[in-house]
């Protein structure tokens, strides 16, 4: 069957990443159980792993980073309480309001400057005890921060953060879908993020390019307690080890090229700077954001050419657009970006 993908240059995610060879070998491979049974000996050795690297006592595999996230909320927020996020949160605008829908929980979003949660937001955000006022339960950061084109919190901004919220009795969830992309700009062991927080989220299908799956990891009491929660959400598995093994290939065999991800995202940025009424934000990681100025541009219609030419790119908002960069698209990918750009800059086509 022929490839529908095989000549397409796609920069809307890194989820859109296909299984390489060598890790359809290993999903067929892979031994199996069941693993709702607790008996899938490839499941339990990803959680194993995933716990190693993150620092904690234990590690959960789920179908879906959002299944993830929900679940730390749910185990660690009262219902009717509230969860301090920052204003462009991933649980707060992609999550389908799931925190109110699943467990009664009100998200109370912050705007920063930079998407940086620090111990100052927490004065004003944390509500004052009251009968008349929801109580706080729950602290949310992001790293890497997509809102702001994937940026990386700093370790210590992570520390002051988890401090603040501890001091006032709050524990702290990371969501984490593109940790191992922190880890990678900066060259730091993951448990330095992540040892200030009491629950973190990683994914394997963005950047690491599993087809499936997400981890939580935290204190073993948290996560046998997030056990139960995910099979009341739908999310136990059986023979689960087939995807599993993914995980494990990907954190073995592609956590390591995750820095040339970075440096084909600093690429895109500065084909797509040279285009008049784009201003493309310097990466920090793979996610590239263009901010269009209306009166030159019209986003919409340079997407629309873009995707007559096979190449893919989504919109971040009214003015704004976005590329990540991931395992597939290589050399030539960045090549043909270049050259449709520059036919759009001199067709007339943006005219």
């Amino acid at each position: 069957m022929a490839d529908p993908a095989a000549d397409l240059v796609d920069l809307r995610s890194d989820t859109v990443t296909r299984p390489t060879a060598a890790m359809r070998r290993a999903m067929a491979e892979a031994v199996v159980g069941d693993d709702t049974l607790g008996d899938d000996p490839t499941v339990q050795a990803l959680e194993a792993r995933v716990a190693e690297l993150l620092g904690k006592e234990r590690s959960l595999f789920f179908p879906s980073g959002v299944m993830a996230n929900q679940t730390a909320l749910a185990v660690q927020a009262a219902w009717g309480s509230e969860v301090v996020v920052e204003g462009q949160a991933h649980i707060f605008h992609f999550e389908e309001g799931a925190a109110a829908a699943l467990k009664g929980l009100q998200l109370r979003p912050v705007s920063t400057p930079d998407g940086v949660l620090r111990p100052r937001h927490l004065d004003d955000a944390v509500r004052p005890s009251s009968p008349y006022l929801p109580r706080t339960s729950l602290v949310c950061i992001e790293n890497t921060h997509l809102g702001s084109g994937g940026r990386v919190i700093p370790p210590v901004d992570v520390a002051a953060l988890a401090d603040a919220a501890h001091a006032r009795g709050i524990p702290v969830h990371l969501d984490g879908a593109r940790l191992w992309h922190a880890v990678a700009a900066t060259g730091l062991d993951a448990t330095v993020f992540t040892a200030p927080v009491d629950t973190v989220m990683v994914c394997l299908s963005k950047g690491l390019g599993a087809p499936v799956g997400s981890m939580l990891a935290g204190a073993a009491p948290v996560i046998e307690e997030a056990w139960r929660v995910r099979r009341r959400f739908g999310g136990g598995m059986r023979q689960s080890g087939i995807l599993a093994a993914a995980g494990l290939h990907a954190l073995e065999h592609h956590l390591p090229r995750l820095a040339d991800d970075h440096a084909k995202a600093t690429a895109v940025a500065s084909c797509l700077d040279g285009v008049p009424g784009l201003s493309a934000i310097r990466p920090e990681t793979n996610v590239v954001i263009v901010d269009v100025d209306l009166d030159v541009i019209d986003p919409l219609r340079f997407v629309d050419f873009l995707r007559n030419h096979r190449i893919l790119m989504l919109p971040f908002g009214p003015s704004r657009l976005r590329a990540v960069t991931h395992q597939d698209v290589d050399s030539s990918a960045l090549v043909r970006l270049s050259a449709v750009v520059d036919l759009w800059s001199t067709s007339g086509a943006h005219a």
